[in-house]
């Protein structure tokens, strides 16, 4: 059996004269997370559309639990789940009114479907909440529910589109225990999001820039591609040092994070001379500057100056 839920080709689209996905290769197993990762406009829900046979790719090819792109679109979308990061379900229905309609919408049979919806209630920790109203919901608990609509119908493969934008940390972190719990029996899980934690607990990490997939990876093994050394700077005012730091000859990339910033440089001896005597002349006030390892935002704004 092939264990691939997901593989692309020189997956291309085209809007005209713009091309929004450039040759995307990556393959996806059951049972892995994968995370895409990118910033706005970079072509991950272009990607996202295609693999749902939503959108014609214009070139190249993509097997999703085995169907073709271009031709098998219906099949397709009976063998996935789809979280997106907008709650877009019934609010004037009962959490598990929802849960019936999908049901019926994934043609799962009468006699099986209650079962199947209290599983999910279960494993969602929605059983308390059945008769609410969804419009009632906090945003953690829309999600959730989001979540158990998807899987109702026992999909092998889940896209998520930013599934945790603009809910709380311990909601956030409840929802990825399900996820957890998904590809530990067989799932696989194709993940956006702009939180770079979150991206730490996917298997696998693609980063994407104006349609181009920049490298792919397992999350430390990104980490362990930058080739400079960083230095942390914690310093007064932000972000004008930000500014006048990222112009240094030998700064390869710069981020800030929180009251510090991240310097991916060449030569840490020298860079951290330049920063001293640079900090004076425009009074910037240098509170502590040391080495420190790379993290996966570190990674992603080096790859991005790099292919600006």
């Amino acid at each position: 059996m092939n264990n691939l839920a997901i593989e692309t080709n020189n997956l291309t689209r085209h809007f005209g004269n713009f091309t929004a996905v450039d040759s995307v290769n990556f393959s996806i197993k059951y049972g892995e997370i994968f995370g895409f990762l990118g910033a706005n406009g970079s072509g991950k829900t272009t990607t996202i559309r295609m693999l749902c046979g939503i959108l014609a790719p214009t070139s190249g090819t993509a097997t999703v639990a085995g169907f073709d792109v271009k031709t098998q679109s219906e099949e397709i979308k009976q063998s996935i789940g789809y979280v997106s990061q907008r709650f877009s379900l019934y609010s004037d229905l009962t959490v598990e009114e929802n849960l019936k309609f999908y049901s019926q919408i994934y043609g799962i049979e009468y006699r099986h479907e209650q079962k199947r919806i209290d599983e999910v209630l279960t494993m969602t920790g929605l059983l308390p909440w059945r008769h609410r109203l969804s419009a009632e919901l906090s945003g953690g608990w829309k999600q959730k529910l989001a979540l158990a609509n998807a899987i109702v119908h026992k999909p092998r493969i889940l896209f998520l589109d930013e599934p945790t934008a603009g809910i709380d940390p311990i909601s956030r972190r409840s929802l990825w225990e399900l996820l957890y719990q998904m590809a530990e029996e067989g799932v696989a899980l194709f993940v956006t999001t702009h939180y770079m934690e979150e991206a730490e607990r996917c298997n696998q990490i693609a980063f994407i820039s104006q349609g181009r997939i920049l490298t792919i990876g397992q999350p430390n093994q990104l980490k362990d591609t930058i080739t400079g050394s960083l230095l942390e700077i914690e310093c007064r005012p932000l972000m004008k040092a930000s500014r006048i730091f990222e112009e240094l000859p030998g700064v390869v990339g710069i981020t800030v994070y929180g009251t510090t910033l991240h310097l991916n440089v060449r030569d840490q001896g020298n860079i951290q001379s330049a920063v001293v005597k640079i900090a004076k002349e425009q009074n910037i006030d240098i509170i502590s500057m040391k080495p420190i390892s790379a993290s996966l935002e570190d990674v992603f704004a080096t790859l991005t100056k790099e292919n600006k």
